[in-house]
């Protein structure tokens, strides 16, 4: 009796065991979808409107957020990083995110990116929800501003020399001056900070009097701080994109409800008065626009021939990095000062 009671015993425990292991697979299986995000770059109203069973969880940085869409799994159905940060992804890490309908409803220039700049008729990838332009912003220098019409070539003014703060990518200084060496050389000589993030800090203490910074980041601060003011060069400048891709583990359809919210009143009016702009029609925008101050208004709505003149960073190849390294080495203040000797 006692042999067939350890017996029954067992075969208890074991299936016990089984079903406990197949509720255990149910349970993955159940996951939440999750939408990873880096801090700071997903609209604070927008994420706290993600509707259940979906959760928003933020990272410290975009590489985080790349590393974990490698890993696939855990849940992961969303990912929201920068074309840049995006295209670092292996195309067959994501899978189409579904949103015809939405992308219909966007201007042109979306297309090429939501492809993650593949050939046309490439499966879309991503989903660009926001675009923003690099612009130049001045504090206390309504002289500089009276000559607006100059552009980018208002960072080689003699009077800003060691005072601006550029970006930290080689690639966008680069772009500001049209690759031109010699611009490039005195731009370089210009520059106090590479640091667009941390480096905001001395144009708001009075170190720097010039940035060279992204749109949506310059909104907020010209709300609040009146000894700012902004440009977008009318030969245009460099733009990034804000976007949303799935995971190829990624089960959960995307939420196109949500997706759709950005496009249309009430939260458009909210994240343009926060920088973020979508890439629609600009007479659907402008309503919006022109609710808001006009000196914003310029720089969230720019005129049409200079957004025209405005271009995306598609991924480089081998060959055009090394010539844009050579450029860059070629033209540190140190390099022209070694020439000259």
């Amino acid at each position: 009796m006692r042999r067939r009671l350890v017996l029954r015993l067992g075969a208890g425990v074991a299936l016990g065991g089984a079903f406990g292991g197949l509720g255990l697979l149910a349970g993955c299986s159940r996951q939440v979808p999750q939408l990873l995000s880096s801090r700071g770059e997903l609209p604070l109203r927008w994420g706290a409107a993600l509707p259940k069973p979906w959760s928003l969880r933020s990272l410290d940085s975009p590489a985080e957020v790349v590393a974990a869409g490698r890993r696939q799994g855990g849940g992961v159905s969303l990912l929201q990083l920068s074309d840049g940060w995006a295209t670092e992804l292996d195309r067959a890490s994501l899978q189409p995110i579904g949103t015809p309908a939405l992308l219909n409803r966007l201007v042109p220039m979306a297309r090429s990116v939501s492809r993650l700049y593949a050939p046309e008729g490439s499966p879309v990838l991503a989903f660009p929800w926001a675009w923003s332009p690099w612009v130049l912003v001045l504090r206390n220098r309504s002289d500089l501003l009276e000559r607006a019409e100059e552009g980018w070539d208002l960072l080689l003014d003699p009077s800003l020399r060691g005072r601006v703060v550029l970006p930290s990518s080689p690639r966008l200084v680069i772009e500001l001056i049209d690759h031109d060496p010699q611009r490039l050389r005195r731009l370089r000589a210009q520059a106090l900070a590479y640091d667009e993030r941390d480096g905001l800090n001395l144009l708001l203490a009075g170190e720097a009097e010039a940035a060279v910074l992204p749109r949506q980041r310059v909104i907020p601060l010209l709300r609040r701080d009146s000894r700012l003011r902004a440009l977008l060069p009318e030969q245009g400048a460099p733009i990034g994109w804000n976007l949303l891709l799935r995971p190829a583990a990624a089960a959960a359809e995307p939420p196109l409800d949500w997706l759709a919210e950005p496009l249309q009143a009430p939260l458009l009016d909210n994240l343009l008065a926060a920088g973020w702009v979508p890439p629609l029609p600009p007479e659907q925008l402008d309503p919006a626009v022109r609710r808001l101050p006009d000196a914003l208004g310029a720089l969230l709505l720019p005129p049409a021939a200079v957004v025209a003149r405005c271009r995306s960073l598609p991924p480089l190849s081998s060959a055009e990095r090394d010539a844009l390294q050579q450029l860059w080495d070629q033209a540190a203040p140190e390099a022209a000062a070694a020439a000259g000797a």
